[in-house]
């Protein structure tokens, strides 16, 4: 891991989290979830922004009646896609703290200002939640073995050694989020973002979180032949650029 810089800050208060943090919710027909998402997120910060990745439902209506700004994509482009939209757009309202935070429920927003802590005292420029440092509530054993494989891909690919990979939950500093540039719309984005931090030579740390699995949220996850798919576009991708 990259070093952390010297000169670390007071720890921050609760006011400064809520003023200078915006959570990005990438979402795609999550009308059934996202009211209870953005509730449970507008309790700790008060900006909240859901994009509704061309939904085919009510979610955009549904998030902006539950308190969240919405921005939404025509057509569905993909989470890497929703995510640089609304970080573009959080960056344009002045964050100066961006987090990652996915729709379908199985995240906790608690967690969110342990990710933020460590940015705010100035110890590092990304925090990367891991469920494996923390806990996976519910992850059925061949959901865990496709993590797994994802985590050894990447070790394999940019020889960052984490302990989850494929987390939607993560923190960047204003630094940090205005070099990021997602390319991949789909879900490659994950490992897009673990190379960027390595190329950038970005600090970072991985924060233990908590992820309540459902059978809502665990419907919605990637099949092995959906993640084969997505390490084959990213391996494209890297031998294109």
């Amino acid at each position: 891991m990259p070093s952390t810089p010297e000169n670390l800050q007071p720890p921050p208060s609760p006011d400064e989290l809520k003023r200078n943090a915006v959570i990005v919710v990438p979402a795609y027909n999550e009308e059934a979830v996202v009211a209870r998402v953005v509730s449970d997120l507008l309790h700790h910060f008060p900006r909240v922004v859901v994009v509704d990745d061309g939904s085919a439902d009510k979610t955009a209506a549904t998030a902006r009646s539950a308190g969240a700004m919405v921005i939404r994509h025509p057509i569905n482009r993909g989470q890497g896609a929703a995510l640089q939209t609304g970080i573009e757009f959080a960056l344009a309202q002045g964050a100066r703290y961006i987090v990652t935070f996915d729709a379908d429920g199985q995240h906790q927003a608690g967690d969110v200002i342990r990710l933020l802590e460590p940015l705010i005292r100035g110890e590092c420029d990304v925090t990367l939640g891991s469920r494996f440092l923390g806990e996976a509530r519910n992850l059925p054993a061949s959901r865990k073995w496709l993590l797994r494989m994802g985590v050894w891909f990447t070790r394999w690919v940019n020889g960052l050694r984490l302990t989850d990979t494929h987390n939607g939950l993560r923190a960047f500093s204003r630094s940090a989020a205005e070099k990021l540039d997602i390319q991949l719309d789909g879900m490659a984005h994950a490992s897009e973002i673990i190379d960027f931090i390595s190329r950038n030579r970005l600090s970072f740390r991985e924060v233990p979180v908590e992820i309540h699995y459902t059978e809502y949220s665990l419907a919605k996850g990637q099949t092995t032949r959906g993640i084969l798919r997505v390490a084959i576009q990213y391996l494209l991708d890297k031998v294109v650029r």
